[in-house]
């Protein structure tokens, strides 16, 4: 009698839809559902080439507006009539430099404000005391191309240096024009290298050819959208852009968009199946999918809008620009693909046209039956306790190792792998000159507590010499002795007298130490220290400062926000399953992974990649990202057991949902790792180390905790992990002889 009902259901369906539906508009709601979309990647296509425009990876303007370093840098422009940013060139030679040398370095030199970005206020060359290094220092204007610039100069002094010398460019500008030329394949090799991986692992999922092009047409095409709303955000100056959030954005919206798609083609395939009309199976599939795909979606939206409470401007501004990208994945997989999958129907799977067969498709349902994933569902039937036991011990012993991730700040010399010319420069500097020189330790001071703050200056081993800022000095500046400034001319030259800005002075020192080493930021925090007692209106800043505020800021964000996260999270889960007790049971889970995740990490990035260490956002990046996202996975499973457990019963629920989901939330796991993994071809540590966390946690979610720990634990459990709904005190409306304790 019910196999009766169920073929003979489908044409009454059939028939009441096509009355509530005119057939104009099923051809209407689709073509202009994706003509709004193709018009909307027309137009959002072209600014991928632009996106240089608005963005900027200075690190001062991420910091918090409260912080000594931003407060500075605003500053310290007042003080001198440029806002440069300084290059420093040095040549090195394996003997004594001659007279000659130098006179050829000082020519070389004069001639480098003809490159357009070159600043006339050059510093003549400075030897070192060994006679074996000069050094100049090359102010770049703030408003040109610092990468393009540098390049230049790096030619220009490549082209014309003397015999004997090997020449580098470091200091401030050098490493900015580095960390631009690793951002510079995010436009092209890093949408590439995702598209490319997505595509292939679609092919071998789908075996179809026109279904992975119809799913990157809805990733691309949600990613255009997305970039034209954040580039004009950003050309509004109403959120900050980077490379690196830039970087992150292309491979959220990307993988989101793909595994919402997933979903609704998993969906719209059975619908198929048990339908023969495919504009039922649309409507079906698209309502069978809408609950999931939303509450996904929002759980990362939540997740990531709490990166607004972050006083690093580069962590709070990723929050709604990610957040944007991931309505536009939401709304792409909700609207252009089922009007995509409408259009071709059933031919969309071709060349394996999905064929009408509602018996076959309410025998797969059942358990027990073939294949991969009903073969699990059996194994947790059988020993759920012994499985989510086994997995939850061996997920806790790779989370120990989570202490070992250096998670405290790296050298901004160490943020660009590979080659690096500012690096290697900033070695050869350190070898004859003072490491920290143009990178000076800055001071903004009152003008009645100048020798207080000179004599905290002075008094520190590691500060090489201290000057102070003067108009009246040809270089710009004023050496200060401990016998005040000095006076440079012939006798009765008047002393040098510093320039004041609304009763401040700037005060700069140069450090013994390379301005991103340990040294000179235990230097800078020391300083900080004495001035707190001796002067305490005095502000430092400089390189090093900025250095230091920002790694206390995101280690502050980072203790902060995530337990926010988890309370957000675990609220929507409850507002969602209707249930106490399987939100919790999911979040913790989750933060088990989570903790595994890290702690392999740190095993590889110590023992196998021999990294430095990590930025303190990188376990803050990484949870937002595993958390959200590690969630949409049992998001996915659950709602489905949720809905077999009304009809069948929790413990018959579970398996049924982990049968007819497995597929799909491992394509959809396999893919989101692929495209987190593709960030690893940018050379930045930062988003190299959170492709690999995010790219193995997302794994380990989808083969371990979806597939056996949270099945396991639900039906180890059985009804009472829907407590307290009513569900968690009935077994199902069509299966009340089913024993779901």
């Amino acid at each position: 009698m019910n196999q009766e009902s169920t073929t003979a259901k489908p044409p009454v369906q059939k028939d009441a839809t096509r009355r509530g539906a005119p057939k104009w508009l099923r051809v209407v709601l689709p073509a202009v559902l994706i003509l709004l979309w193709f018009t909307a990647a027309g137009i959002g296509g072209p600014y991928f080439g632009k996106v240089n425009e608005v963005s900027s990876n200075d690190p001062t303007t991420f910091l918090p507006e409260s912080a000594d370093a931003t407060q500075v840098q605003e500053l310290q422009g007042e003080f001198t009539e440029s806002d440069s940013l300084p290059a420093v060139t040095v040549f090195e030679s394996d003997t004594e430099i001659t007279e000659n040398q130098l006179d050829e370095i000082s020519k070389i030199v004069e001639t480098l404000p003809d490159i357009d970005g070159v600043e006339d206020e050059l510093s003549p060359p400075i030897p070192s005391d060994d006679g074996l290094a000069v050094q100049a220092f090359v102010p770049i204007n703030s408003d040109a191309d610092t990468a393009d610039v540098v390049a230049q100069v790096s030619d220009e002094l490549d082209s014309s240096v003397p015999e004997g010398l090997s020449v580098y460019v470091t200091g401030p500008a050098g490493f900015s024009a580095d960390l631009s030329a690793a951002f510079a394949g995010i436009d092209g090799l890093l949408l590439a290298v995702a598209l490319v991986a997505v595509f292939i692992i679609l092919i071998i999922v789908y075996r179809s050819f026109l279904l992975p092009i119809a799913v990157l047409a809805t990733s691309l095409f949600a990613l255009c959208a997305a970039l034209l709303t954040v580039w004009w955000l950003a050309k509004w100056e109403v959120v900050l852009l980077s490379g690196q959030t830039q970087g992150i954005l292309f491979i959220l919206v990307i993988g989101a968009a793909t595994d919402y798609s997933l979903l609704l083609v998993a969906r719209y395939r059975e619908e198929l199946r048990a339908i023969p009309d495919k504009w039922t199976a649309t409507l079906r599939a698209l309502k069978g999918s809408i609950e999931p795909i939303l509450a996904s979606g929002s759980t990362v939206i939540a997740g990531l809008l709490m990166l607004l409470l972050s006083d690093l401007k580069s962590n709070s501004t990723l929050g709604p620009i990610a957040s944007i990208g991931i309505v536009f994945a939401m709304l792409s997989a909700l609207t252009l693909l089922p009007a995509i999958l409408f259009a071709f129907g059933r031919s969309a799977f071709w060349p394996r046209r999905v064929k009408y067969d509602p018996d076959t498709v309410a025998s797969e349902h059942g358990i027990p039956g073939k294949g991969l994933w009903p073969s699990v569902a059996q194994k947790v039937k059988s020993r759920p306790r012994t499985i989510w036991i086994v997995t939850t011990l061996v997920l806790l012993l790779g989370a120990a190792l989570a202490t070992q991730l250096k998670a405290d700040g790296v050298a901004q010399s160490e943020l660009v792998l590979g080659q690096s010319d500012a690096r290697d420069g900033q070695e050869v500097l350190g070898e004859h000159f003072p490491a920290g020189s143009g990178s000076p330790l800055q001071v903004i001071a009152p003008e009645d507590e100048r020798d207080t703050v000179a004599e905290v200056l002075l008094a520190h081993a590691e500060i090489e010499e201290v000057s102070i800022t003067s108009e009246d000095s040809p270089s710009g500046t004023a050496p200060i002795t401990e016998d005040g400034i000095e006076v440079f001319g012939p006798p009765g030259t008047p002393e040098p007298q510093p320039t004041v800005v609304n009763d401040q002075i700037l005060l700069q020192g140069t450090l013994t130490a390379a301005a991103d080493s340990q040294v000179a930021a235990e230097t800078v925090r020391d300083v900080r220290a004495d001035l707190d007692t001796t002067a305490p209106s005095a502000m430092v800043g400089g390189v090093t400062a900025t250095d230091i505020d920002t790694i206390d800021a995101s280690i502050d964000d980072r203790n902060q926000i995530i337990p926010i996260i988890l309370a957000v999270i675990l609220g929507i889960l409850m507002i969602l399953l209707r249930s106490i007790l399987a939100p919790i049971l999911l979040i913790a889970t989750t933060v088990i992974s989570f903790g595994t995740a890290m702690g392999v990490s740190a095993l590889m990035f110590n023992g196998v990649f021999n990294f430095p260490g990590a930025d303190p956002a990188v376990p803050l990046f990484g949870f937002v990202f595993l958390v959200a996202l590690g969630i949409d996975y049992n998001i996915f499973l659950m709602t489905r057991v949720r809905e077999e457990s009304l009809k069948h019963g929790t413990r018959q629920g579970v398996l049924r949902g982990l049968t007819v989901t497995g597929g799909v939330i491992t394509s959809a796991g396999v893919v989101l790792a692929a495209t987190f993994a593709a960030l690893s071809v940018i050379p930045i540590l930062f988003l190299v180390q959170l492709a690999f966390i995010v790219a193995f946690g997302v794994l380990l979610d989808t083969f371990i905790v979806r597939s056996l720990l949270v099945p396991a634990l639900t039906y180890d459990i059985g009804r009472a992990v829907w407590w307290p709904s009513k569900l968690s005190r009935k077994t199902g409306k069509h299966a009340s002889h089913i024993s779901s304790r």
